[in-house]
């Protein structure tokens, strides 16, 4: 009778391998094929990106932590701020569910312009739950930290991704967006604002992707587009890139109109 050798592995089942340096490519590999078929089979063609801020709370935890402050158990002007910022996540959750909405009335085979987010709390979450609502499946792309980012509770659960290199996750977020709408955020958000800008105005996105920045004050006092415009580091026509607006409304009619010019006879992901 043969024997099995406990030394005997195929290589694909050999954990510690693939777990290894040499096997780097591989796990690369792999975070580009498993969602790629993984969307396939739920005819996901493109989304509309949301990004934003984990720490912007709903209004229902900021005036929790407001009166909680009041109580004496928290620093009343922080709980102050956070309650003003809640608008924001009000902002991503109806935004969210109005696009859902119109994207479900195209009747096409393929579900087109999904709501796609980083899959974590706050304005990620006020985003797959205003999808949610709006009963469209929608995408989270999280990824593994040291803090240790959960999944929120409203990402269609089969389209919940989790990712270890951040590259890849910022792969699927360029190449399967029509549109990026980008909240009030810290340095993720950041990054991904201006990874996104940076390849539109080197053109190594070349398809026509609508970025909105949603906050006009905060995004003001953030970055000073004007300082970058007089210093020579920027053009001033590279302030077109960007549609920046405080409204609901005038950010669902400019994303609307953007993907009924350019996107809709445009399916699939593309750069």
């Amino acid at each position: 009778m043969a024997t099995t050798n406990s030394h005997s592995i195929k290589a694909y089942r050999n954990k510690s391998f693939l777990n290894s340096r040499g096997a780097r490519s591989l796990r690369i590999l792999s975070e580009y094929l498993e969602p790629e078929s993984r969307l396939a089979h739920y005819r996901v063609s493109d989304t509309i990106v949301f990004m934003g801020s984990a720490r912007i709370l709903s209004r229902e935890q900021a005036q929790a932590n407001l009166a909680a402050a009041e109580a004496g158990e928290g620093d009343i002007e922080g709980a102050r701020l956070g309650l003003e910022m809640s608008r924001y996540y009000e902002a991503s959750q109806e935004l969210a569910l109005r696009l859902t909405q119109w994207s479900k009335q195209l009747n096409e085979e393929e579900r087109r312009f999904v709501v796609c987010t980083g899959g974590g709390q706050g304005i990620m979450e006020a985003a797959n739950r205003g999808a949610s609502e709006a009963k469209g499946l929608n995408v989270g792309l999280t990824i593994s930290l040291p803090t240790q980012e959960f999944a929120n509770d409203y990402i269609t659960r089969e389209l919940s991704f989790h990712f270890h290199y951040f590259f890849m996750r910022k792969f699927w977020f360029a190449y399967l967006a029509k549109a990026v709408i980008v909240f009030p955020g810290g340095f993720g958000t950041l990054d991904e604002l201006f990874e996104l800008l940076t390849l539109l105005q080197t053109q190594k996105i070349r398809k026509h992707l609508p970025v909105v920045l949603f906050g006009t004050q905060y995004w003001n006092e953030v970055i000073n587009f004007d300082t970058l415009i007089r210093y020579g580091t920027i053009n001033a026509e590279d302030m077109l890139l960007m549609h920046r607006t405080e409204s609901v409304d005038d950010a669902y009619e400019f994303v609307v109109g953007e993907l009924s010019k350019y996107a809709e006879a445009e399916r699939g992901a593309t750069l």
